[in-house]
């Protein structure tokens, strides 16, 4: 069994800095397991030959045993990003339309009006917080009009993402927390009466269309409506904050790549690529189960073994990216694994895209003199297993 003295470098206490370690792996032993605390084994994939395999092996399965769970979450694990065919590609039929890159190219006006609405509202004031005054609001703002979401709801999305992805997702033989069972509860209860209030009232958007589905047959069972929608919530913005705030702390730490952004706009969409493969928002994939007993790489995983590929590993790749760790907003060719692969891949990818090309495009066009208010380094990461995300990023002028 291949351990090392690196330890589990996906765990939050491995958050600042994990690229080391991730080299180290990369290195002497890409498939990596660490054992937890409850004895289960969890394999790590850190190559991008392997993660590329792995992201689109059919043998490594999303479903997993609910019978463990309490009330409050159990409904919450039959989404898209928790099941295998035939059922993920019903749930996913049901609402890949609207995130077609055609329909998501119509709202590029509608994500700038609301970019500078932001920044009109801190402007005069010289200082923010990227994250709470700009980067969270205005993914929150766009999935909330697509799903048809009162935006003054909004405020609770957060709190109930961070007990849908903090520390790491649930796992089998885990306790769930008293904290996040009640989180999660409550965000059941919401869906549930944004539910009735569709039912009773049907408007054209997109979780009136999914309830109307349900009342139509068989195409959602009622948990997967609940956590259809509850995914599309949380990952509608997760993605997206990560990104900007990710993205903009990656080139205020680079000023050479920022100065070159702003020298010419047209590098954005090779610059938002960039971001996502040097610094993504997704720190690992979401847990996969081995089917069967698996080769990689010449190491076995045993069937019913739990395996994380990791995705931020993946994109440093040295054998795959030249300067694999260098920031450059020029990069071509830039195949990275941000969104994953196979039939897993982000459904909102194109939205993610297009959402963090306006939102650094705008900032950095209005405020060019933008500079971090703390050192960098001085920024605490989010403790959580799969997102990679900071909580502030305080900026000055």
């Amino acid at each position: 069994m291949a351990q090392s003295a690196v330890g589990d470098p996906v765990s939050p206490a491995a958050k600042s800095n994990p690229y080391p370690a991730y080299a180290h792996l990369r290195a002497t032993q890409p498939i990596h397991c660490v054992v937890l605390p409850n004895g289960r084994r969890r394999w790590l994939i850190t190559r991008y030959a392997d993660a590329e395999r792995a992201l689109c092996d059919p043998r490594l399965v999303k479903a997993r045993p609910v019978d463990d769970l309490p009330d409050e979450v159990r409904p919450l694990v039959t989404s898209l990003i928790s099941t295998d065919p035939p059922d993920h590609t019903r749930l996913r039929a049901l609402v890949r339309k609207a995130f077609s890159p055609r329909l998501v190219e119509r709202l590029r006006p509608r994500i700038q009006q609301i970019a500078d609405e932001l920044l009109d509202a801190v402007m005069p004031a010289g200082r923010m917080d990227l994250i709470d005054d700009y980067a969270l609001p205005l993914p929150i703002m766009v999935i909330a009009e697509l799903l048809g979401v009162a935006s003054a709801d909004s405020a609770q999305f957060r709190a109930w993402s961070n007990a849908f992805v903090a520390d790491e997702p649930f796992s089998i033989g885990e306790p769930v927390p008293a904290w996040r069972r009640t989180a999660l509860g409550e965000f059941s209860d919401y869906l549930r009466a944004l539910f009735e209030c569709k039912r009773a009232d049907p408007q054209d958007d997109l979780v009136t269309g999914l309830v109307l589905a349900r009342e139509a047959g068989d195409a959602l069972s009622g948990d997967e409506l609940l956590s259809t929608v509850a995914v599309l919530i949380v990952a509608g913005h997760e993605t997206t904050v990560n990104l900007i705030g990710n993205g903009m702390r990656a080139l205020l730490a680079h000023p050479d790549q920022l100065r070159s952004l702003i020298r010419d706009p047209r590098l954005i969409a090779s610059a938002v690529e960039e971001l996502l493969r040097y610094t993504g928002p997704s720190e690992t994939t979401t847990f996969r189960y081995a089917g069967t007993d698996l080769q990689y790489n010449g190491v076995t995983i045993p069937q019913g073994d739990q395996v994380v590929i990791v995705l931020a590993s993946a994109n440093r790749d040295e054998t795959r990216f030249a300067r694999a760790d260098q920031l450059d907003v020029t990069r071509t060719g830039n195949h990275h694994l941000g969104f994953g692969k196979g039939i897993h891949f982000c459904l909102g990818a194109s939205l993610a895209r297009i959402e963090g090309q306006i939102a650094i495009s705008r900032l950095i066009h209005r405020m060019p003199d933008l500079r971090p208010a703390i050192p960098l380094d001085k920024l605490r990461w989010r403790p959580s297993m799969i997102m990679r995300g900071l909580p502030v990023l305080f900026t000055t002028r």
